[in-house]
């Protein structure tokens, strides 16, 4: 059974920061074992690769067949359904035209001095993604993560996916078609995280590695960045729901389970202020638990770490919403659009009641890779952003120089950074002299 809270009891705010402490993921430790396999890796390239693949995924290959063939991924999308595939092609076209409106622009400007001031944005030539296999392969998170490389530019694209004992997920391997994914290799687990980052015999190195993953492969993310760039180290998944009793309770309670059936670790929390439109929430996920296919593991989400939160108005619910900066927000109440302009951390905000978070998964156009574990309060969700990097320009002209020079070279002689300052001061010299 959930937790019941309120802001009126009396040992309200200790029962919620045990809530916001609570440990949800069990997280074995692995990064020793993670560490050896990214040593072996690197050293032994296709090899290790190979070696590692058949003992986790039961799977025996060869370097040539690390590599989905061009004929392999047509005969395999030739097995989804004419309705499937407009589906995915839906929902890329709505991501696609989404994150084109967050590319940035140029900039170049003269100051007052005459220097010439700027940056450019370019994308990161190579990227690589990891796609999860077996239960938990999920065409929606190619989508969201290859769309906005391509759309950045990032010229090529290389995809993992696990395939244990040889079974393909034919809609991922689509979903990459559409997505504009250059290569796809069938491999998994840290030894695809370090094949990506240091490259093999057969696999070219990428520049940045983004994809959700188990514990291994986040621990492999988390030892490979600095060599290569990563989006996150994600958790599971979370969903915060602020309604007022104008809601179907049916409705909020599919919401909740809606993240539970992630993950036993998933949490689901509910902030309202009528406590028997709380309570009537509870008994509807109660009775849908009764034939959700996946209730044996959205039951145990919602009981180990489902909680409603009884407050006495909207303002308590939006600085609660701010402390638990949840993954996913929605917000389905009157005000709707008034307390999503107040809320400051979330990952993703969906507003009124016909906003399932579930659209946000499949089809609205914003990406579902989102920041977990309250790190909305300091990160955001993927992006065109992440594929991208920032170069400054500058222009100094002889003017500019003799007007900002003597500055540079004090702060320079100030850190006893003498060739520093002598690099301006021979400039200097040479405009005093009258040569230019």
């Amino acid at each position: 059974m959930p937790q019941f809270l309120a802001t009126d009891d009396v040992d309200f705010e200790s029962r919620f920061a045990a809530l916001l402490r609570a440990k949800r993921e069990d997280s074995p430790d692995v990064d020793d074992v993670v560490a050896d396999i990214i040593a072996d890796v690197r050293a032994r390239g296709d090899a290790a690769v190979i070696e590692l693949t058949a003992k986790f995924d039961k799977l025996d290959l060869k370097p040539d067949r690390l590599r989905f063939s061009q004929a392999e991924i047509a005969a395999e999308c030739a097995k989804v359904s004419n309705e499937d595939r407009a589906a995915l092609e839906m929902a890329a076209a709505r991501i696609r035209a989404y994150h084109a409106r967050q590319l940035p622009d140029d900039a170049m400007w003269t100051d007052e001095t005459g220097a010439e001031l700027g940056w450019r944005w370019t994308p990161v030539s190579a990227a690589g993604l990891y796609v999860p296999g077996g239960l938990a392969s999920y065409p929606s998170s190619v989508l969201m993560n290859a769309i906005p490389a391509k759309v950045a530019g990032v010229s090529r694209l290389a995809i993992v996916v696990p395939t244990p004992e040889g079974v393909t997920n034919p809609l991922v391997l689509l979903a990459a078609q559409i997505a504009g994914v250059d290569e796809i290799y069938r491999i998994g687990g840290a030894q695809a995280i370090a094949a990506l980052a240091y490259g093999t015999q057969t696999i070219a190195p990428v520049d940045k590695i983004t994809g959700p993953g188990n514990a291994f492969v986040a621990a492999a993310k988390r030892r490979v960045f600095g060599k290569v760039g990563i989006d996150m180290i994600a958790g599971p998944s979370e969903i915060l729901v602020i309604a007022d009793k104008d809601n179907d309770p049916d409705w909020i309670a599919l919401d909740l389970l809606s993240q539970a059936e992630h993950d036993e670790s998933a949490q689901s929390l509910l902030i309202t202020d009528d406590a028997d439109f709380g309570r009537a929430v509870t008994a509807a996920v109660d009775e849908r638990l009764e034939t959700l296919e996946r209730r044996h593991i959205a039951g145990p989400s919602w009981r180990d770490f489902g909680a409603v939160i009884t407050v006495e108005n909207m303002a308590q619910a939006v600085a609660l919403s701010d402390r638990i900066a949840p993954e996913h927000l929605e917000i389905c109440t009157a005000d709707a659009e008034t307390l999503a302009q107040q809320i400051h951390h979330a990952g993703a905000i969906f507003i009124g009641g016909w906003t399932p978070e579930a659209i946000g998964d499949y089809i609205g156009g914003p990406n579902h890779v989102l920041p977990t574990a309250r790190s909305a309060r300091f990160s955001s969700g993927l992006s065109v952003m992440d594929f991208i990097k920032r170069t400054t320009l500058s222009r100094m002209t002889p003017a500019a120089l003799a007007t900002i020079g003597p500055a540079a070279e004090r702060l320079a002689q100030s850190e006893s950074l003498q060739a520093h300052g002598l690099s301006v001061r021979a400039r200097l010299d040479r405009l005093n002299m009258g040569d230019i």
